[in-house]
């Protein structure tokens, strides 16, 4: 596990090429993490700033297995669906490296919320966003694009068929943590 007292408070403020409305909406992810007690910490991944928050629930009802939810957000310049595709992909790498315990899939799951922020975004990349969740082996991720120059978050909000019995709870996450502008 990583040490957060390793980790700046906050280092997208020192990111001079985002934003402040990029800057002002990941302070408010990384204040609405924490009140769900979310363990929290930044990282520099290759000179950008980086918040990260997990979690971990267990559920009868998820056939009694556990799921370590982590979100990985950046404030970003500009957000096209190159950049949320391969920032997908890096974070859901990070989860399985990250998660310990348990290999994934053995009464054990993984959900990540990719989230990039930018005040200037193509609509293409929000679209890639909403058309649906990106999943692998055990791990379930839903993409989320913030719009911060129009107030718009685009995610998949929808129960799909592969982890179906953890889409109410990523839903509810979801709303939680990125519909607060």
């Amino acid at each position: 596990m990583h040490d957060p007292a390793m980790h700046p408070q906050n280092p997208a403020s020192q990111a001079s090429h985002v934003s402040p409305a990029s800057q002002a909406y990941l302070a408010s992810v990384a204040a609405r993490l924490a009140a769900d007690e979310c363990q929290t910490w930044w990282e520099d991944w290759g000179g950008v700033p980086v918040l990260v928050g997990r979690r971990s629930d267990f559920r009868l009802r998820w056939m009694a297995t556990k799921v370590h939810l982590f979100t990985v957000a950046a404030a970003v310049p500009e957000i096209t669906m190159p950049a949320i595709g391969t920032f997908t992909f890096q974070a859901m790498e990070y989860a399985k490296r990250t998660k310990g315990g348990l290999p994934a899939g053995l009464q054990t799951g993984i959900g990540v919320f990719p989230v990039l922020v930018s005040d200037r975004v193509d609509p293409a990349a929000v679209q890639w966003a909403e058309a649906e969740a990106r999943n692998e082996w055990a791990i379930m991720a839903r993409p989320v694009v913030v719009d911060s120059a129009r107030r718009y978050v685009g995610t998949y909000r929808r129960r799909g068929f592969i982890g179906a019995a953890y889409a109410s709870h990523l839903i509810k996450k979801s709303r939680l943590y990125f519909d607060g502008h």
